[in-house]
């Protein structure tokens, strides 16, 4: 097995002789879930301190890993395991979908846990992963994601143009807005100024889509702490749900982000919306922290 090592400087001065006193070793596993990449750190065999800090600097596409953050595997006395993720600005998300999937493939896959159903313990309550194994490999995983709320219509305004959207909350704010074409969206300028909106002074994250055939949708996302990312499976989720509600679509969506597609189930008996999608572990490696 390889192993990329890279050292980051967290603090002091590279000319001071103290600098390489300290010095410990992390290994950490890259993993991305339709193209959403987080850096995945067993926190109980290689506990880290500042994970905010760590979050910037590894995060960084030239200096560091890259990726759009870092996501811990932890200890839980409400579930199975715990799950805290950092956004690559280092401000803390309640919930990521896509990360999850991960977790899921990576439990099993690295032998700790042999289950299939597995619970996890997040900032916006447990979450549910069945994993669906082939030959001894997680293939795609279905997470639960809970019941939808906070949903109503919103009208804001950015770059001199008003903007109407549904906002959904899947653990974590998004304001979905449907366009004709997708494609005439300069997502890089209107979303930094949709997720600081004075009306939403938590920040949020903004999804734009455009409904297909077939009950496929198009969307793109900026990720409130991450910018554009390839994906957002609760981005995901809240593009279907407004698509649901808006008659747009019915309970089932196929929605297609730039890294992927993920399957979304509104289930219209108990209210739960089921997410399912792929997680590829890109690389395992060792990261020095002085």
């Amino acid at each position: 097995m390889s192993y990329l090592c890279i050292v980051i400087k967290t603090k002091g001065n590279i000319n001071s002789p103290t600098e390489y006193k300290m010095t410990k070793m992390i290994k950490f596993t890259k993993m991305h879930g339709a193209g959403n990449d987080y850096i995945y750190v067993d926190t109980t065999k290689y506990p880290i301190e500042s994970p905010e800090k760590l979050s910037v600097a590894w995060s960084a596409p030239h200096t560091g890993i890259g990726s759009d953050g870092l996501v811990l595997i932890g200890s839980s006395d409400k579930a199975d395991f715990n799950m805290r993720i950092f956004n690559a600005d280092g401000s803390e998300a309640k919930m990521c979908g896509n990360a999850s999937r991960c977790i899921g493939k990576y439990l099993y896959e690295y032998g700790l846990t042999s289950k299939t159903a597995v619970t996890l313990d997040t900032l916006s309550g447990i979450k549910v992963l069945k994993l669906h194994v082939e030959d001894g490999r997680v293939d795609t995983v279905t997470v639960d994601m809970g019941i939808p709320a906070d949903m109503q219509e919103q009208t804001v305004e950015a770059c001199g143009r008003p903007f109407t959207g549904t906002t959904v909350s899947m653990g974590n704010p998004h304001l979905v807005i449907f366009v004709d074409d997708i494609k005439e969206i300069d997502l890089e300028n209107i979303g930094p100024k949709l997720e600081n909106h004075p009306l939403f002074p938590g920040r949020i994250n903004v999804e734009f889509a455009q409904v297909l055939e077939n009950g496929k949708i198009r969307m793109r996302v900026w990720e409130r702490g991450s910018g554009i990312t390839q994906a957002c499976g609760t981005g995901a989720c809240a593009t279907a749900v407004a698509a649901a509600l808006t008659g747009r679509a019915g309970r089932t969506s196929d929605i297609i982000m730039d890294g992927g597609t993920l399957t979304i189930e509104w289930d219209e008996k108990n209210g739960h919306v089921m997410m399912t999608g792929g997680a590829v572990r890109v690389f395992d490696g060792e990261i020095e922290i002085r």
